[in-house]
């Protein structure tokens, strides 16, 4: 097995253009890797097990690798397989410490549900895992988004989240406060996979865009597309509103690749600079 160290902080291996997301080697980010020429068949990238995204860019395939947000910081690696041969790609993750925010929910069954919530909530884990878990071969041609709707950058991703004083999972998407009614688009093309009510997204959508690049839309008061419905950017997806988990309205806007979540900002390039800005 070759092995192949990329120190990707310190020394970029590639200058890729301006059709990817930024990339940010920290849990909960994004790290691009030049894999070789197209003059060579597209191979098999698995990161943690979990196959990765492949891209064409400046005749090279490159690797889009989602990194867990309990990702310990260190060197990691992932395995590209291609004409019956392995090779080990390192990369280096750096550590981020994520601010806390401390949120109080009046409706308390939403912090500590019932045994029917619970139950209630098993139930629907299938479907939406589904979701998360699809994995489609066709190329995807762009990979930056534009806003899914208009409003107030409310609560950014990764925050460490306290409900009424309770420690639960992080926040796993970008928060953007709007009025209720509010149209939702599609920030890239892509294919609906699942649309339904659930019992802390609230009503929902999930799209996806290829390779596991997949995108949730939760809290909606209205949907406006159906499963198996292809959508181009910009298509209405839905509505603002509050239902699910929330203190108000806004969407809660969620990216996964290899089945991971990121940070959906990196694919904005308005968002993206300005995260760059604040990192000099």
């Amino acid at each position: 097995m070759n092995k192949i160290l990329l120190i990707l902080l310190l020394l970029p291996h590639i200058a890729l253009s301006n059709t990817f997301p930024r990339q940010l080697a920290v849990p909960g980010g994004i790290v691009n890797i030049e894999l070789g020429s197209i003059e060579t068949p597209a191979p098999e990238v698995f990161f943690q097990d979990k196959r990765v995204l492949i891209i064409e860019n400046n005749r090279n395939w490159i690797a889009v690798i989602g990194i867990p947000l309990k990702s310990k910081a260190g060197v990691h690696s992932i395995l590209v397989k291609s004409d019956n041969t392995t090779t080990e790609y390192n990369f280096e993750i750096v550590d981020k410490d994520y601010p806390a925010q401390y949120i109080t929910i009046k409706n308390k069954r939403m912090v500590n549900p019932n045994p029917d919530d619970l139950k209630r909530i098993g139930s629907e884990r299938p479907a939406i895992n589904k979701a998360l878990n699809t994995w489609t071969e066709q190329p995807v041609e762009e990979l930056l988004f534009s806003l899914p709707v208009i409003g107030r950058l409310s609560s950014p991703f990764g925050l460490k989240r306290f409900f009424n004083n309770q420690p639960k999972n992080p926040h796993s998407g970008l928060d953007i406060a709007a009025p209720t009614g509010t149209t939702i688009s599609a920030p890239a093309p892509g294919l609906v996979i699942n649309t339904g009510s659930y019992y802390y997204n609230g009503n929902t959508v999930f799209l996806d865009h290829g390779q596991g690049l997949v995108t949730g839309y939760f809290h909606m008061s209205k949907i406006t597309v159906k499963a198996g419905q292809i959508v181009e950017q910009g298509t209405k997806l839905g509505e603002v509103g509050e239902t699910g988990r929330v203190t108000g309205p806004h969407l809660h806007w969620n990216v996964y690749l290899n089945k991971t979540k990121v940070d959906p900002a990196l694919f904005v390039p308005e968002l993206s600079e300005s995260k760059e800005e604040k990192a000099q």
